[in-house]
């Protein structure tokens, strides 16, 4: 079978054809690595503990944030691909990509916003804070949260 790496639409640059796939077979292996690496733990006081115990519950239940960061890895296992309007926003970094989708990031080490995210949240750093994310999604998915829950839901986001 023969396998294609892509390049930027359009331009056919580094398309590359062999007759035998030496890559495929070893991403399983690849990928189970990647999700094994731990996660930095948060530093003391970096969450709400009391909180976050009340936003864990939100997070997988109301919230609905475990339907596609599923515990313990807290992202997507298998196909983790999403057309823009499922999750709220414009197409336009999708539209860049060959399957014109957005994977469903990881939610690792949230607590150390300021130098992890100094670009913004979420796939092209559009929201300012994890209190934007929660918001759209708020709005998107019609959730209904108290802005106690919000509170409880983002101290979460940042133990994890």
């Amino acid at each position: 079978m023969l396998k294609s790496i892509p390049s930027p639409p359009g331009r056919k640059q580094g398309h590359k054809q062999d007759k035998e796939d030496r890559i495929t077979a070893k991403l399983p292996a690849l990928h189970f690595y990647q999700l094994a690496l731990p996660t930095p733990q948060p530093r003391e006081g970096a969450f709400d503990r009391a909180s976050a115990e009340k936003g864990k519950a939100l997070f997988n239940d109301k919230a609905k944030c475990a339907t596609c960061h599923v515990p313990p890895i807290f992202t997507e296992p298998g196909w983790n691909l999403h057309k823009a309007e499922e999750i709220g926003i414009d197409d336009f970094q999708a539209m860049r990509s060959p399957d014109e989708r957005y994977r469903t990031a990881p939610l690792r080490a949230l607590w150390d916003m300021e130098k992890v995210h100094k670009g913004g949240f979420y796939h092209d750093g559009r929201f300012a804070s994890l209190g934007d994310v929660v918001d759209h999604y708020d709005r998107h998915l019609e959730l209904k949260l108290t802005d106690q829950e919000k509170s409880e839901l983002i101290e979460y986001l940042k133990s994890i």
